[in-house]
């Protein structure tokens, strides 16, 4: 669900989790898909994500922070993976996998400025993630090739690039990496809030598939 107000550094409402599990349950689809849902709870709140995707049965979580700690547009936001993955074993939900952001958009990293992006990759992989996810500054704007190549030669997992990826660059940056997260390119006057353009998500696949 988008929201044009700032989120929270600490989600505590528990209805937020059970709107967003039936939101993720029974949001309508053109036709019938399966294809994996994902969810992603802002900010930072990885054990609410869990909940809806073990609630709803979607296949991942997105967390922005999993490893480490940096100041946000909401305020200091520390790694959640210490309490997620314990939250996850007591739902029984495994099958859910982490898609985790490293050196993510919206906010500083002085905290942890002394160590390589590089290492900081590593701390995500050490923590349990099962997929990377590379960013620019903010929503819609794309990370730097060479940035996405430090991040990429760090792990072993797979890696996404998680802003940015539109029609002119998605056929390089797949050079590279091996997926990518994409909202802004797809939506009317590629501004992420506004309704998916059909014209411009199928010129997008042509072109990721050229």
């Amino acid at each position: 669900m988008n929201a044009r107000w700032p989120t929270l550094a600490r989600t505590e409402r528990p209805d937020s989790t059970v709107l967003s599990s039936r939101t993720t349950a029974i949001s309508p689809s053109p036709s019938p898909t399966t294809l994996p849902i994902g969810v992603n709870v802002l900010a930072n709140a990885a054990l609410h994500a869990l909940a809806v995707a073990s609630a709803a049965g979607a296949r991942f979580v997105r967390v922005n922070q999993w490893a480490n700690a940096y100041v946000a547009n909401e305020g200091l936001i520390e790694g959640a993976a210490p309490r997620a993955t314990r939250y996850r074993r007591e739902l029984g939900a495994q099958r859910v996998r982490i898609f985790a952001d490293v050196h993510v958009k919206h906010g500083a990293h002085a905290i942890v400025q002394d160590r390589p992006i590089a290492e900081l990759v590593r701390d995500v992989e050490f923590f349990n993630a099962d997929v990377v996810i590379a960013t620019g500054q903010r929503t819609g704007h794309a990370a730097d090739l060479a940035y996405i190549e430090t991040i990429k030669s760090a792990t072993s997992l797979p890696v996404l690039v998680g802003s940015g990826a539109t029609s002119e660059n998605i056929r390089e940056m797949l050079g590279i990496v091996d997926g990518a997260i994409v909202a802004s390119a797809l939506k009317v006057e590629g501004r992420w809030w506004n309704p998916v353009d059909p014209k411009r998500a199928k010129g997008f696949v042509l072109h990721a598939r050229s």
